[in-house]
């Protein structure tokens, strides 16, 4: 009795991700990869068997723990992003796995289905094997050679065909991939700032970046669009703007280690593992250097920045305090503070933009755009991939566009209303954009992802790019490049125009990291939809046409 219990839970299990495995046969049709995907499938499930009848007791449960937590990792993941989990998808979230604490509070609810799931695997796994089934030392052995087949299965096909496998597998082998890639690249080591600057540094020099601001959702590129307070500037603002623009990639870690760093389209992964931070660039040039975290709180590093970064960086700010609601509002007072304080700085700003959830990150004034989603849930959430209550049906893509365009006009609207009110701008230049586009389904296509998509739409690479001084003869220069290069900049310019403002030579500059802004050259217009390509696998660029971008909508009654 005690054997068909063990083999009907393990069996149990299985059939619960049955909508796993069917996608995958989907997928695979009558094609030579079927049989493969079976015959790995079965093999995968009677290592899961094995693992149940080892008999030691005290590696049975240390199987049984390693493997259902590592179920528990990938269903978790898949109930929470509605997506399988690739191996880019996996190196993301090891990436930004000093948001753990926050995702677990965030997605307990789904955590909690995923949990039950794995807990029908562990009593399987650990009830006491009975009865003449034994399969002696192969027992303990199995699964791990289960671990290392798939494993090798993933390296020679670039990390890609782990989904619809039994749950255990899959993370454990691209855990091991991720291991032996560390181990062979060994710990990179970041070159110090070799360039030295011809002239002074042009005052101070900011950066902000966004959050999950959509280019064509702002009124700067289209008549509907949300309103951005940079379209009529106040007196003594002049605003270049540069139009829509491809970003580096349609997820926020690739963004923004990239925006810091340089990485261009050829060498991204070697310039952003080896080479200087935009922040020893300035302090190399006599900045002072500024971090404006709106997004993290307690000191918590995030977008792969690490301590050797950290430590370049002179004034390091987060806004604990500050309701949700508020904190670019918080970064708008204190980035109007460092531009008057007479030190040259160099600021990179990081807000909360407009990442899911969108219910409550305006003021109930800035209800504008109705219907929208519901509000009170999220109050103290900045971001969060949960989709519970959300459909992504016709009817809820209106409200969520509606809370969309209300969370835009008040965290880009109303921030710079008050950061430029006033605000003395002969001796700053600013840039302005955003990590990544959006993909607010405006077609009527299924689903309800934004972005980090696996198959994204040329939306989540669509970003504004706007370029802010004091105007005059020493903003003519701008006003000239804004106007010839108008919807066809990228990401990828802003490193070698922010290393131009802070004096380095322009040749030098151009070699290490390609062009800059003012530069006439076209830009290929693309963004990269597997950054983390690795294994052999190279980068996929998915190509923007803006005839193919639909403006914003008016959703609103």
């Amino acid at each position: 009795m005690r054997t068909t219990a063990k083999l009907l839970l393990i069996l149990i299990y299985l059939l619960t991700g049955a909508g796993g495995i069917a996608e995958r046969l989907q997928s695979l049709g009558l094609s030579p990869g079927l049989p493969i995907y079976l015959g790995l499938f079965g093999l995968l499930a009677l290592a899961l068997v094995a693992a149940a009848f080892t008999r030691p007791w005290a590696l049975r449960w240390a199987l049984a723990t390693l493997l259902c937590a590592a179920a528990f990792f990938l269903d978790s993941y898949e109930a929470i992003t509605r997506e399988p989990m690739s191996y880019d998808a996996f190196i993301n979230m090891w990436n930004s796995a000093a948001s753990a604490p926050e995702a677990i509070d965030q997605h307990a609810g789904a955590m909690a289905g995923t949990f039950a799931r794995s807990l029908l695997l562990f009593a399987g796994l650990v009830l006491p094997p009975q009865g003449s089934l034994r399969l002696g030392r192969l027992a303990p052995v199995a699964p791990l050679a289960g671990v290392l087949l798939l494993a090798g299965i993933l390296f020679v096909r670039g990390g890609e065909g782990g989904t619809g496998l039994p749950g255990p597998f899959t993370p454990l082998a691209y855990s091991s991939l991720f291991l032996y890639e560390r181990l062979a690249e060994g710990a990179p080591h970041r070159k110090p700032v070799t360039l030295r600057t011809v002239r002074p540094p042009s005052g101070d020099i900011v950066l902000i970046v966004d959050e999950s601001v959509a280019g064509n959702y702002l009124d700067l590129n289209s008549p509907s669009g949300a309103r951005s307070g940079l379209l009529q500037p106040p007196p003594g603002v002049a605003v270049h703007d540069f139009g829509l623009a491809a970003s580096i990639t349609n997820c926020s870690v690739g963004s923004n280690v990239t925006l810091r760093h340089g990485g261009t389209r050829e060498d991204y992964r070697r310039i952003n593992a080896t080479m200087p931070s935009i922040f020893d660039y300035a302090k190399a040039a006599g900045l002072r250097t500024v971090y404006l975290d709106a997004q993290g709180t307690g000191g918590r590093l995030q977008n792969l920045m690490d301590a050797q970064e950290r430590q370049q960086i002179d004034r390091f700010v987060q806004f604990d305090r500050a309701p949700v609601r508020d904190r670019d509002m918080a970064v708008a007072d204190r980035l109007a503070a460092s531009l008057r304080n007479g030190t040259p700085e160099f600021v990179l700003v990081n807000k909360v933009g407009a990442h899911f959830p969108v219910h409550d990150k305006y003021p109930d004034a800035y209800m504008r755009h109705r219907p929208a989603l519901a509000r009170g849930r999220y109050v103290g959430i900045s971001d969060t991939g949960d989709r519970t209550g959300f459909g992504g049906t016709a009817a809820e893509w209106v409200r969520y566009r509606n809370a969309y365009r209300n969370t835009l006009d008040w965290n880009v609207g109303a921030f710079f209303d008050r950061l430029l009110d006033g605000t003395d701008l002969s001796r700053a230049t600013l840039i302005y954009t955003s990590d990544h586009g959006q993909d607010l389904h405006e077609t009527g296509s299924p689903g309800s992802n934004t972005h980090c998509s696996g198959d994204p739409v040329p939306q989540e690479g669509l970003v504004p790019l706007v370029v802010i001084d004091a105007g005059g003869p020493a903003g003519l220069s701008w006003t000239r490049a804004a106007a010839a290069n108008r919807n066809r900049m990228s990401h990828y310019r802003i490193f070698p125009t922010l290393l131009g403002l802070m004096g380095y030579p322009e040749p030098a500059v151009r070699r290490l990291y390609g062009e800059a802004l003012t530069a006439p050259t076209t830009d290929p217009f693309t963004f990269n939809t597997r950054f983390n390509a690795r294994l052999g696998l190279e980068p996929r660029w998915e190509k923007i046409d803006l005839a193919k971008i639909a403006p914003a909508p008016r959703d609103t009654e």
